[in-house]
Order: structure tokens, then C-alpha cells, then sequence
């Protein structure tokens, strides 16, 4: 029996050998590090040492005794069997020597030191087999190898698809170009951007056109081509035209800067599931030490005192040790936070940026999804499309409508200016005063003027005429006497209402609207899109009293996202269970209060974002229950004495590398 075991492990060492050997003869053997290469060297060797020794029995080494002196054979063995273990299990030794020394005992190297220096011991005492104490720990380095190689791949193809931190900005002096520090360029600045080269700051197109590659930040494959007076976001490789930009922020708050942050601190926000696995680690390793130290020492206590048996410590002190090997939590250590890295990686491969594992794990228990409605469902270009009920000439009530609003930053304004076409003299208004979710009132030429909504000329007293087309309309209010509306209206994204249909198809129970709009234009876009609910006429506090509202009413575990764009959206997007934000153009407040940004603004994403968090979750568990089910069932058989080493081997090194394995399939989510 012992031979046929023996040769089947020299068999699963051949074929593991091979393996590696082909790692390493791989084109730069695939990025892999230096430590990597020099952990894969120690394994063939000590590999290579246990297959040639396997062909020298004990009773050739015992032949040696009568040429030398008395066990100078089985002490040559000892020495060569030794230095092969230490080739290969040195720095298990030294990592839980220090964790003795730092009073931080208990953890898997301690567990392998123990239970391989306990089977050689076993194996010196009888002359015995060292091959299980030395294929343990191979078989570990083997698993720790593999574990290895998958976090650093999956770490590489995060860095890559994040690549996008630019090294320089190119600026004009004196006829030439100069690369500068991007922390150098302030804002107003005019930039340069070459055929191949990272767009380094956001900006304005100034003069040139080109072809944007945005893949790294939105996942989108298809160029998108851009003009003068378009904005851009850094990050984005430039394909073919000499682009000049005017840098609109500084590099530290550009897309770029703030793609990279979140990336860099999205591990930092664990789950609950990570920190279940953190807690369980911490007492469930004390634990198996403390059994496998009673397992070694009671039964033969018992045999001797009550029973009148023999001790038989070298079988129990055996179970004991392989009840060690089999204890090692690495699977769900490692596998578990390695899922939800990869989960993070898959999504940011697809422009959504997860901020932390936390949020993934929240995003699959969302049910309801709310909405905003400006620059979210639609696509926030506000175009004028009619004047109505003037009393003086049209273009005359959009400039006094423009120079009120001049001050705002709101899509609306800038649409009334647009709509002017002419440049604003600021110097002509003065007194301008804002009310939150009605309008303007401002003096412009000494002239009172008012622009806002139907609210506004209630609040004034003013009669006013409703208008009875859809869009948002700007009561003008000149003096103190109507002058008549503009119309506005919005244009819905061309994805919107795919993304509701998706949204229900992933589980979503129920999709709400809330805006500051007329009830009109509300209706009207929330019944074309097909969303359940809509809230109309809500000033930036009432959308988070609506939101508490709604969190109330939830039912069970289900959780509540929110989605927004704009500046009054941040206190919503902190206070749902999840915020996400449209990242291209959403403010940066919306952006940093949010939990997930969608990098393209295309609300698509968000179902697809829930079914990678759904994929995570469920490889999450898979692994749990792997390891934890392999874990008992074989603990049970080797405290029964029915397990050996070698199935030691797999239901510590075994399970480890199927679990990372499947962790890995986190990253693949084009098919979902």
C-alpha cells in the first residue's frame, strides 16, 4: 500500500513540475515577479531532490553502516532528506518563528511547522518515510505559488485597465513643446495632446479634432470623436489629431486623479463577508491547535489510565499532526478577499468603479432603485424650444432671462445663454437672489427681474399663463408685470429605458422617480421610460426626506440605490443604502458622495453592475461552503485516523487552489 501511495505522489510531483516548468518557459514567464521565480526554482529543486531519492531505499543507506560506522547510513539519509525539506520550507519556518516571537502564534505557517518538524520527528524515530513531512510542504509552496500568480494576474490586469496615470503634459514655450509635471499645470492652462499620448488634465477642446479611445474609463471599445468646444476627460488616449486643451481643473481633482484614489482605497472598505472570515481566522486557528494538542495527548492518557491499553503516542501524535495540516484556513483567507478584488476588477474593466467590497456586497441585495431625473434618465442638454405669451421681442426676454441666470451654474442657464448667443456683461446685474427649488430674481439695467417657475410667480403674486406643452417652463416676470415663458425641454438617454426593462430582469422590485420638474414633464418622461413610481416638484431637501421615506417602507434585507448627477443629488447619494454616480458628467460632490460612479453615464451599467456584484457574491459562497464542508469532513476522518498526509495535502493546499481558481472567474463579466 505504501508503495502505491508513494508512487502516485512521485506522479502527482512529475505532473506538477511540468506544470510550473511550463509557467516559467512562458514568454517572460508572464510578468511574474522575481520572488515568484525564485519560489518556482526552490520547488523544482526540492522536487527534483525527493524524486531521485525515492530510488534509494533505507536498506541501501543501511549498507553504508558497514563500510563507515554503526547508522552512519540512516544519519546520511536523515541529512539528505533534511536539506531537501529546508530547500523548500526555510521561510515557513522563519515566518512562524517570527509570529512565536511576536506573540502572534497562531496562523498556517505555525500550523505547517508543526505538523511537517512533528512528522519528521515521527519519521526519524522509526527510520521511517520523510517523504510525507517534505511533499507537505511542497505541495503548500505549491498552493502558495499558484495563489500568488492568480493575485498578482489579477492585480496586473487591474493595473492595465487603470493605466491611465499620465507621466507628463505637454505646454508650448517659446515655439516648443516642453513635458512638464501634470501637478504643474494649473487651470486655464493650454495643453497639448499628441497622436498616442494619455490625456493628462480635463479640459476644453481648444483647437483640433481627433479620436478619443475611452476604453480604460468607460469600457466603451468604439472611438469617440470630439471637436472644438467639447469636453474632455483625462485618462482617454488621443488616436490621431494634435489636440489643444484649456485645462478646466487641476490634475489632483481631474477624472483621472479621482479614478485612481478610489481604485487605490477600494480595498480598504471590506464586506461583511471579509470581515466574517477575519474574525472566524482569529479564533478558529487557537481552536484546531488547542484539539490537535488534546487529540495527541488524551487518547493515549486514556488508553494508559483507564483502559489498560498502550499509549500508542506515535499513532495519535501522527492524527494529531495531520489533523493540523488539514486545519489550515488558507482557502477561505485567501479566496474570499481575492473574490471581491476580482469583482472590483471585473467592474472597472466594464467604466462602473466599485469604492470598496462592502458596496458590491450591498449592490446584490438592491430591490428598489431610485432615480434622478436631470442628467440621469435624460441627458441634461436643455435646449430652448419655443417662447410663448411674449410681451416684448423674444430675443430681448432671452437676454434679460440669461443675464438673471448668468450666475447659475444649473443646465437650464446655461441653456438660456446658449439660446442668447452673444457674450454676458456680468456688470449689468446686480441683486441676484436665488430661491432654492423656484427661480431667480435679480435687477438687470435697474430693471426688476424675475425667472423661475409657476411657484415663483406665486410667491411674487404675479398672474401668470400655464403653458400646455411638456418641458420645464421659465415664467419671465419683468417689473413686476408677466412678460411671458420660455419652454425648455430635456431629451431622454438613448439607453434609459432598456436600463429600467434590464433592471427589472435582474430582480429589481421597484423603480422611482424624483425631480424638481413640473408634474407634467415628470409623468411624461417616467410613463415613456415604464418606472413604477414618480415624485415631481421636490427642492433638494424634499428628495431626502422621500428617500428616508422609502428606506422606511422597505422591506427585509432589500436594499435602496440611488442614482444622481448633480451637486443636490450628494446628500441623497449618502444617505440611501448605495449611491451611484454618473462620473462624466457628474459633479465632482455627486461623485465623491457616491458609492459606485458609472464612468460612461449610461445607466445600462447599473444592471450590470448588480449582476457582477451577484456573480462575486455567489463565487463568495461557493467557496465558503468548499472549504468549510472539506475542512470538517476531513478533520473528522483524520481525528478517526482514516485521513493521512496525503489527504492533508488536498483539503489544505487542494481546496486553496480551486478556491482562488474559482475567485478568479470574478474578473470575467463580459457574458453577464
Amino acid at each position: 500500500m505504501q508503495e502505491i501511495v508513494t508512487s502516485g505522489l512521485l506522479a502527482v510531483v512529475i505532473i506538477m513540475a511540468v506544470v510550473l516548468i511550463l509557467f516559467a518557459g512562458r514568454k517572460n514567464s508572464q510578468g511574474m515577479t522575481k520572488k515568484q521565480r525564485t519560489m518556482l526554482i526552490r520547488i523544482l529543486i526540492a522536487a527534483s531532490i525527493m524524486f531521485v531519492l525515492q530510488f534509494i531505499s533505507a536498506e541501501n543507506f543501511a549498507k553504508l553502516d558497514t563500510y563507515l560506522f554503526s547508522s552512519a547510513g540512516r544519519w546520511l539519509r536523515f541529512a539528505l532528506y533534511l536539506t531537501d525539506y529546508l530547500i523548500i520550507g526555510y521561510d515557513i519556518l522563519k515566518k512562524a518563528f517570527k509570529g512565536i516571537k511576536n506573540k502572534q502564534i497562531f496562523d498556517e505557517n505555525f500550523l505547517m511547522a508543526v505538523a511537517t518538524i512533528g512528522a519528521m520527528a515521527l519519521a526519524i524515530s522509526a527510520n521511517g518515510d520523510y517523504v510525507e513531512a517534505i511533499a507537505v510542504m511542497l505541495f503548500y509552496q505549491i498552493g502558495e505559488w499558484f495563489q500568488s500568480y492568480a493575485v498578482g494576474r489579477s492585480r496586473r490586469n487591474i493595473s492595465d485597465l487603470m493605466d491611465i496615470r499620465p507621466d507628463y503634459a505637454n505646454v508650448e514655450r517659446n515655439g516648443k513643446l516642453e513635458q512638464v509635471d501634470p501637478d504643474e499645470v494649473g487651470i486655464g492652462s493650454v495643453i497639448i495632446v499628441q497622436p498616442g499620448e494619455k490625456v493628462p488634465i480635463d479640459g476644453i477642446i481648444a483647437e483640433g479634432t481627433s479620436s478619443l479611445n475611452t476604453s480604460a474609463l468607460t469600457g466603451e471599445s468604439l472611438p469617440r470623436e470630439t471637436k472644438v468646444g467639447d469636453e474632455i476627460i483625462s485618462g482617454c488616449i488621443n488616436m490621431t489629431g494634435v489636440l489643444k486643451i484649456q485645462t478646466t481643473k487641476e490634475f489632483g481633482e481631474s477624472t483621472v486623479s479621482k479614478i485612481l484614489d478610489l481604485v487605490e482605497n477600494a480595498s480598504s472598505r471590506k464586506s461583511k463577508s471579509e470581515d466574517f472570515i477575519s474574525k472566524f481566522a482569529k479564533i478558529y486557528t487557537p481552536a484546531v491547535c488547542y484539539s490537535a494538542l488534546a487529540l495527541a495527548l488524551l487518547p493515549p492518557l486514556i488508553r494508559i489510565l483507564f483502559m489498560g491499553l498502550s499509549a500508542d503516542w506515535g499513532v495519535w501524535i501522527y492524527r494529531a499532526l495531520t489533523f493540523l495540516v488539514i486545519s489550515c484556513p488558507c482557502a477561505l483567507v485567501i479566496s474570499i478577499p481575492l473574490s471581491f478584488f476580482a469583482g472590483i476588477g471585473g467592474a472597472s474593466k466594464e467604466g462602473i468603479l466599485v469604492k470598496g467590497s462592502n458596496y458590491l456586497e450591498i449592490l446584490s441585495q438592491t430591490k428598489y432603485v431610485v432615480f434622478d431625473k436631470t442628467g440621469t434618465l435624460t441627458q441634461g442638454v436643455f435646449e430652448v424650444y419655443g417662447i410663448h405669451h411674449n410681451e416684448i421681442d423674444n430675443q430681448k426676454l432671452l437676454e434679460y432671462a440669461a443675464l438673471a441666470e448668468s450666475a447659475s451654474s444649473h443646465p437650464i442657464s446655461k441653456s438660456l445663454q446658449r439660446a442668447y448667443g452673444k457674450e454676458l456683461d456680468r456688470n449689468r446685474v446686480s441683486d441676484i437672489q436665488e430661491i432654492s427649488g423656484n427661480g431667480v430674481i435679480a435687477t438687470v439695467d435697474g430693471i426688476s427681474v424675475a425667472a423661475g417657475n409657476d411657484k415663483l410667480m406665486k410667491y411674487l403674486e404675479i398672474e401668470h399663463i400655464d403653458c400646455h406643452q411638456t418641458g420645464t417652463i421659465i415664467h419671465m416676470a419683468i417689473d413686476g408685470k408677466y412678460a411671458g415663458h420660455i419652454v425648455i425641454s430635456d431629451i431622454v438617454k438613448p439607453h434609459s429605458k432598456d436600463a429600467i426593462s434590464a433592471l427589472k430582469s435582474a430582480g429589481v422590485e421597484k423603480t422611482i422617480m424624483l425631480t424638481g420638474d413640473a408634474k407634467k414633464v415628470a409623468n411624461q418622461v417616467s410613463s415613456s421610460l415604464g418606472i413604477d413610481e414618480v415624485y415631481s416638484e421636490l427642492l433638494p431637501a424634499d428628495k431626502v426626506s422621500k428617500v428616508e421615506e422609502l428606506l422606511n417602507m422597505k422591506l427585509g434585507k432589500a436594499k435602496l440605490a440611488f442614482v444622481g448627477d448633480g451637486i443636490n443629488d450628494a446628500p441623497v447619494l449618502s444617505r440611501a443604502d448605495i449611491g451611484i454616480a454618473m462620473g462624466a458628467m457628474g459633479s465632482d460632490a455627486a461623485i465623491e458622495a457616491a458609492d459606485l460612479v458609472l464612468m460612461d453615464d449610461d445607466p445600462m451599467k447599473i444592471s450590470k453592475a448588480m449582476k457582477i456584484s451577484r456573480k462575486c457574491l455567489r463565487i463568495v459562497y461557493q467557496n465558503i461552503a468548499m472549504a468549510l464542508g472539506v475542512k470538517f469532513i476531513c478533520l473528522i476522518l483524520g481525528a478517526l485516523g482514516i485521513a493521512n498526509m496525503y489527504l492533508a495535502i488536498f483539503a489544505d493546499v487542494g481546496v486553496m487552489i480551486i478556491a482562488v481558481l474559482n475567485a478568479i472567474r470574478a474578473l470575467f463579466t463580459k457574458k453577464l
